[in-house]
């Protein structure tokens, strides 16, 4: 079991793992600390040296783990005692509390600066993502703001108002009116852009009818006097 959670361990499946408090309330602190005692007991067998933890030794490192390491994951336990034994750390023909405890501790101080480290990650690719955002907010401004200013080519003033709303971003850009003029003149350029229907230049239907009677009837006079023969 110990070896099936051992392989492949990473620092992040330590960090992610339930914390050694959340263990004792949910299975028990004397069920962690066995858990803890089977971990110290694997790792004593793997490291070749004559003088090991005895018994009572496993079962004393384990409480004092338990109660030191409470926000901590057994995990991350396992993994120190790992990289300690692969790391090359010297045991010097024994494995005591004192071995065990500087190898944790050690482990540790490492994790918090790796811990650090990925903060910064993380949040240096958030300012990234967020300048992302701002930029791709201002590119969608100026775009909108470039639809805005389009003018209508069959505009009678079309030339006029081009000329107009040139001048306006070009003081703008050198700084010769404030961004609020400039607005409030771009603004300008699109009201008289707008070009809405006059109802008023056409007849109401009354009207219509009358002046369609009308040239129907002087139709059928014209018709009348040149389709006659010539007398």
């Amino acid at each position: 079991m110990v070896a099936d959670l051992s392989m492949g361990l990473t620092r992040h499946q330590a960090a992610a793992a339930p914390k050694v408090f959340q263990l004792k309330h949910r299975l028990g602190e004397a069920t962690v600390i066995k858990l803890l005692v089977v971990v110290l007991k694997c790792f004593c067998d793997s490291v070749r040296v004559p003088d090991k933890l005895s018994a009572a030794e496993l079962i004393e490192t384990a409480e004092v783990l338990a109660a030191t390491y409470t926000h901590d994951s057994i995990k991350d336990i396992m993994l120190a005692l790992k990289e300690a034994r692969v790391g090359g750390y010297k045991f010097y023909q024994s494995v005591d509390a004192g071995k065990v405890f500087d190898i944790v501790s050690s482990y540790f101080e490492k994790k918090v600066d790796w811990l650090n480290s990925q903060h910064l990650d993380t949040k240096a690719r958030s300012t990234s993502a967020e300048h992302s955002a701002v930029a791709q907010l201002v590119a969608a401004g100026a775009a909108v703001g470039g639809i805005g200013q389009r003018l209508d080519p069959t505009h009678p003033n079309h030339d006029s108002l081009r000329r107009k709303l040139t001048i306006t971003n070009g003081k703008a850009r050198r700084g010769l009116i404030t961004p609020e003029q400039a607005e409030q003149q771009r603004q300008q350029v699109q009201q008289a852009n707008q070009r809405k229907a006059r109802t008023d230049w056409q007849p109401h239907a009354a009207a219509q009818r009358r002046i369609e009677s009308r040239n129907t009837t002087e139709d059928r006079r014209l018709l009348a006097k040149y389709s006659q023969p010539n007398q």
